[in-house]
This record gives C-alpha cells, structure tokens and sequence, in this order.
C-alpha cells in the first residue's frame, strides 16, 4: 500500500489551514464537521471564509506563513495558490514531524484527503493515493448507491445494543449470525421506513428469543420505462439484494443484467390471449411461497407498480398473507416517454391539468368519462392504446374534442429504437397503421404534443403522413433531422 488508512479523531483539536480562498474554505468546512478547531492563517479572507470567522466558528491568523502557527496543532493543510507557500508549510510541518497535506500536490502531503461516504457513524473512504482524484470520485458515487441513508441510524442501533447483544451471545459464531440478521431482517427494514421505534422493537424482542429468525420479504419495485439509467438507487438497491426477481414480461434486460448475479428470475408477464387472472393468482402465490422459505422477493414491475400495475392488489394478497412489504416507486411511462420526446406534460399557455388513464375500455366505450377526457386545456397520457386506437380517437371526437386536436405515439420510450409519431385525432390511428407503431406505446393527446415536433431530442420521430400518402417536410427539421424527399407510404413494410 502506498498509503496506510486510518480514520483521525480531531474532536476538540487545534488544526491549521493555510489560505485564505474557496478550496481552503472547503477544507476548513471538512474539518469543522469532524468537531475539529480550525484556524485559517492568510493575509486575506474570502467571504465563505469571512462568514465563517464572523460566526466565532473559525480563529484567523492574518499575515504571512510563519512556522510558529504550527505550535500546538495536530495536522496542517496548505491550501494556497502559491508553491513557496505551499512548500514552506510542507517543509516546516515535516521538521515537527506533523501530518501535512497540500491540495493537488501528492509529493508534499504526507497524509491525503479522501472522498468520503457519509452515513455517520458509518463512513466510507475512498483515496487513489493522490494520483486521481477524479476515480475516487466515482467510486464514491457507486458506493453512493449501494448505501441506504438509513445505514447510519442502524449501525447507531447496534452500537447502543452491542454490550447487551455480547452478554446474550456469548459465542462468536451466534453473534456474527445475529448481526447478519441484524442487517437483513426487519430491523434495517422498519428504519428504511422512517420507523425507529418498530425497529429499535423488534431487535429487543429478538434478543429475548433463543435464536432470530430471518422472515423472508417482498419489495416491490418500479423498473421504469426501461433505460436501466432511469432506475432509482433504491430500485438498484433492491435488485443487488433480491435472492428472487419475479419480473414482468416488458421489464428490459437493460434493467435484469443490473440485478444481482445468483438471484432467480421468474417471468411472470402477462401475454395477449392468456388467462390474465389465473397468472395473477400465480404470482400472489409465488410472493408468499419465496418471502415464507426466508427469501428476499423484488417483484419487479414496469414503469411504477401503482400506474396501472395492479400493485395494491399485490399488496393486499401480502398483508393478508402476513408477508413483510415494502415500496420502491418507478418512473412510470407517462413522465419518460413525453420527456424523451420533448414534450411538456403542463404548459401554462395550453394544458394545466394531466389525465393519466388505460386504453382498456370496455365495449362501446363504456367505464370511461369521456365527456370530461374530451375538455381542452388539458393533456391526457393513455396507456396501452395501440390496439384501440382508432375507436379512441373516435370516440374523443365524438364527445367534443376537435378533430384538429395534436396528438402523439411514442413507441419504445427511452429504449433504443424509440420513434414518435405526429398527428391530430383524425389522422393518427391511419398514420400508426402505415408505420406499424406496435406495443409498447403511449399515446398523448392535447396541444402539448405539437411542441414534441420542434422539441424531441431521442430517438427518432416517423414523417407524417398527408391526404395524399406522401411524407412532406416534417416540422421536425429545425431539431437537426432531415427526411428524403416526399415519397409514399406503403400500406406493409417490405
């Protein structure tokens, strides 16, 4: 090792930054988190470090550099833009044999600074030696991920109980056991709920038990849209600690190959035709069968489990079943699709109000408001509307909505081959026919779509098509895509 890793206990210890500017305030920040009594020696201040010594919270040294403002500190940091400065803190700090550190300069520090996770008392340090301060940071963003902020008050938790958790478990072996359960069971589980009572509960209760036992759980988790970068740390989370994924047929395998190595993937998505009820019913049973043998089960959901997902179902067959649960919400297609395509959900000149509905109407359109689906000023965001699109169209028509009215068709939102088709109510259901737009889609209705014309960024948008089946100039060109010249659309792709 190039350096040896020690974490310092600067509690109510004089420590000196050398500098007076925005790094050296940085510094000084750092050190007064960790209880430490700074002092900042400069000819001048900056304000962050002006505010600072205002508020009693910094001692200031004014003047230049002398070796005598080492006296009595623990470790100095030189944090100046000049190199004689530098280097004479370095050289005066290496006589008194003091750890010195100086920013951006490996070979003059005798201690460096990491980049740290915080989730105090828990705290993560990561150091490339000095020599790239960029890959630390990344590290500390993955590691970022990995950590709920809950960890902290659960290793706070176990400090508390550690002398009574020794006296219990006197042999080593049962006490590694016991904290492994103390990470993974419902302890760690009611403090990521914000519950502290519940948990600080159920780890007394388990030390009154001859042996913890570890009750299997189910989360349930939003995949999103299926740009696995879209996934929320919490969902990242869950699917680096699932022993069993039961996954929905149109969750990406972008969003699985992020999961857990030797986890078991069940699919358990619905398909066109099948009994849609009775592979429900299976997956309620598969939930309970895995949490009830002791499992960690993500039921992994696309878009958000709530947004048409059937998600409360699940929900009520686990507390029903006395199974432990908990949430992770996804991005649900409405909110990704219209992003990836530029176009605002609300606009303050055309649409105050979103309606989020399915496509799954029923005959004649009955189980819909379509009087109030038909109000302008508003954008309506329908799900699975691929299949009815031209009976959806029509009926918004019929009700009062103008024929004229935008409208759009994202297929393969925020996946790679995503295309956005443009049109009105009276034109699109033809257009998605001539392109063959296939599920997965959202549909989006009102003023709002127009501006995915000009405003679309990812993907592609498909050329409209006119009363004559050709493809004219798309408004589209002003966002960098051009089209070949007007030529006709066939009825099916050759």
């Amino acid at each position: 090792m190039n350096l040896f890793p020690l974490f310092a206990d600067l509690r109510h210890r004089p420590v000196l930054v050398v500098g007076g500017g925005t790094v050296a305030a940085r510094k000084a920040g750092a050190l007064l988190e960790a209880g430490a009594h700074v002092t900042v020696g400069s000819p001048v201040l900056g304000s962050e470090l002006t505010q600072l010594t205002d508020a009693g919270r910094v001692r200031h040294i004014s003047g230049e550099f002398s070796p005598d403002w080492l006296d009595d500190v623990w470790l100095v940091v030189a944090a100046t833009d000049d190199t004689g400065v530098n280097a004479a803190v370095f050289a005066a700090a290496t006589a008194r044999h003091m750890f010195c550190n100086v920013v951006d300069d490996p070979v003059r520090s005798s201690f460096q600074v990491p980049s740290i996770v915080d989730r105090s008392p828990l705290i993560v340090a990561i150091s490339s030696s000095g020599t790239a301060p960029v890959l630390a940071r990344r590290m500390r963003e993955r590691i970022e991920t990995c950590l709920d902020h809950s960890i902290g008050q659960l290793a706070t938790l176990a400090a508390r109980y550690r002398p009574g958790i020794r006296q219990r478990l006197p042999d080593l072996r049962a006490r590694r056991q016991f904290y492994d359960w103390l990470l993974d069971g419902p302890v760690a589980a009611w403090l990521r709920r914000q519950q502290p009572a519940r948990a600080e509960a159920a780890l007394q209760q388990a030390l009154r038990r001859d042996e913890p036992v570890l009750p299997g759980r189910v989360t349930l988790v939003g995949a999103g849209p299926g740009d696995p970068g879209l996934l929320t740390l919490k969902a990242l989370r869950a699917l680096n600690e699932a022993d069993v994924i039961l996954h929905d047929r149109l969750v990406s395998d972008a969003v699985l190959s992020m999961a857990r190595r030797d986890a078991e993937r069940i699919s358990v998505g619905k398909r066109p035709g099948e009994d849609h009820e009775a592979t429900q019913a299976r997956i309620h049973r598969l939930m309970v069968a895995h949490a009830c043998a002791g499992r960690h089960v993500v039921r992994l959901k696309g878009g958000d489990p709530f947004i048409f997902g059937r998600g409360g179902e699940e929900l009520a067959y686990l507390r029903a079943h006395g199974v432990h649960y908990d949430v992770v919400p996804g991005i649900t297609a409405a909110l990704a699709c219209a992003a990836h395509a530029g176009i605002p959900l609300t606009h303050r000149d055309s649409a105050q109000s979103v309606t989020l509905t399915t496509a799954h109407v029923r005959e004649n359109g009955q189980g819909q408001d379509w009087a109030g689906l038909a109000r302008g000023r508003q954008t309506l965001a329908i799900y699975m509307g691929v299949g009815q699109l031209a009976e959806l169209c029509r009926l918004l028509i019929v009700h009062g909505r103008p024929a004229d009215t935008p409208a759009a068709l994202i297929e393969n939102g925020s996946r790679p081959g995503q295309r956005a088709l443009h049109g009105t109510l009276e034109t699109l259901a033809a257009q998605a026919q001539a392109h063959n737009i296939a599920a997965p889609a959202l549909l989006i209705i009102g003023e709002v779509a127009r501006l995915g014309e000009t405003l679309h960024w990812f993907g592609s948008v498909v050329p409209a098509v006119d009363k004559h089946g050709t493809t004219p100039e798309p408004a589209a060109r002003d966002a960098g895509i051009i089209f070949d010249s007007p030529k006709p659309i066939r009825s099916h792709p050759t």
